[in-house]
């Protein structure tokens, strides 16, 4: 029997949210629960999967680099993450599987109780080190979620104009932008 590799246990994994999200974001601005990507737009949902919201929320929370634990009722989006991504559609979605290694990367990069060398050496193993990776995965994305939240509590219309989630992403990317930081060297 081949051991599975750590990517492959972490993408059978399904992780966990607060249900509280299920209605005010997930169901508001995702086909979660049903529908298919070619009839979002005719529905005004901005994402197709709920599992796209979450991948979403997730980077809000890596890029802004803050975490936040998951409190009260949680559940799981009841599809893997091997699975998240993984179809073109009929009209103008394409598979995305690199997102998925893009993902797992960053969490191996920032979860802090991952010991890799105590993985290797068989001292944890690689289901508890799934465990911490999921761990960090969910608090990043309830971290975008509250975030996401807050958006919504100043202005309910927020992400009704065109650019609402993308200027999210923009006021993270320029907030993390230092020009004088850059090393210009003279030739």
């Amino acid at each position: 029997m081949v051991k599975e590799n750590i990517y492959d246990v972490w993408a059978k994994r399904n992780p966990q949210f607060e249900t509280r999200f299920e209605e005010t974001l997930l169901r508001q601005y995702t086909e979660y629960g049903g529908g298919s990507v070619e009839s979002m737009s005719s529905k005004g949902k901005i994402f197709g999967a709920g599992y796209e919201l979450y991948i979403y929320a997730f980077f809000v929370g890596l890029y802004s680099n803050k975490q936040q634990e998951l409190i009260g009722e949680t559940k799981g989006f009841g599809q893997p993450i091997q699975f998240w991504g993984n179809l073109d559609s009929k009209k103008f979605r394409k598979a995305y599987p690199r997102l998925r290694e893009y993902i797992f990367t960053a969490l191996v990069a920032k979860t802090d109780d991952l010991d890799l060398i105590a993985l290797e050496k068989g001292e944890i193993t690689d289901r508890k080190a799934v465990d911490y990776l999921i761990n960090t995965m969910e608090q990043y994305a309830n971290f975008g979620f509250h975030r996401i939240e807050e958006k919504i509590k100043g202005n309910p219309n927020y992400f009704y104009k065109n650019t609402g989630f993308l200027d999210i992403v923009l006021d993270l990317v320029k907030t993390n932008y230092n020009p004088e930081s850059e090393i210009i060297e003279d030739l």
